[in-house]
């Protein structure tokens, strides 16, 4: 199901949550993964993990929000292979803050990680995408992408941008056979959200409220966001493009 031997695979912010979940399920498939990752510590744990369980990953430290280092992690997957199939654009931060308590510099902080580390390292990997002729594209957007939510201002407004972004590139760049897809997760139970938790006076109860806050009244898990990118990663989904996969439990159509 969804074969990806001798894929060529690379995913930013791979060192926890949604991130390691993809690249863990890619290599499973048999793809071999690339992580690209600011912290080296978990990155290594987690290419660790995956050689360990027989599959093939590399770290390589990148951080999303500089161009140079995108287009060096783009230069040594490029220099060793010649080509990159796939790119998952996983890497991503958060903010909690109305149009009252959200600064330009909140915005400015996120947008450098969520948008334009979405663009830093697209450019070099999709320029070699069109000069082979295909490849595949995955960016992890939010539920927060396609709905306003509550005292995330500067979040969502990233979040739609890379929904924009996702589907001006899979117009851009159909005839070069490049798709560009899009996964717009709901609340999932990632290492990230469960240290937000912990900052609620009663975390019991926050965990509560957001699991009942989509339809199916539980968090997502990691595992079902990368079975997506898997399946829109593969050659199954090749007349799949400008696609935003909803992975909400229901979140985006009420209660």
């Amino acid at each position: 199901m969804f074969d990806l031997k001798h894929k060529i695979a690379a995913v930013t912010g791979a060192g926890s949550g949604i991130g390691e979940a993809i690249a863990h399920a890619m290599a499973q498939q048999g793809a071999t993964v690339y992580l690209l990752e600011r912290n080296e510590s978990e990155g290594a744990r987690v290419v660790s993990a995956i050689q360990s369980a027989g599959g093939s990953a590399v770290l390589i430290v990148t951080d999303v929000a500089s161009t140079e280092s995108c287009e060096d992690a783009a230069r040594k997957i490029l220099g060793a292979h010649g080509h990159c199939d796939i790119l998952v654009n996983n890497a991503g931060i958060g903010h909690v803050g109305t149009a009252l308590t959200t600064t330009a510099d909140d915005l400015d902080r996120l947008y450098a990680v969520n948008v334009r580390g979405v663009l830093n390292m697209s450019k070099p990997i999709l320029a070699s995408m069109v000069a082979r002729g295909g490849g595949s594209i995955v960016n992890i957007a939010s539920v927060g992408g396609v709905v306003g939510l509550r005292d995330r201002l500067a979040y969502c407004t990233t979040k739609f941008a890379v929904v924009g972004l996702t589907k001006c590139m899979a117009l851009d760049h159909a005839q070069s056979t490049v798709r560009v897809n899009c996964i717009c997760p709901g609340r999932v139970e990632t290492p990230f959200v469960q240290q937000r938790i912990k900052e609620y006076p009663d975390p019991q109860k926050a965990y509560e409220e957001m699991a009942a806050s989509q339809a199916l009244k539980r968090m997502g898990k990691p595992q079902e966001i990368a079975a997506a990118a898997v399946y829109l990663a593969s050659d199954e989904a090749a007349f799949v493009t400008g696609s935003c996969l909803l992975i909400d439990g229901g979140l985006s159509v009420g209660k």
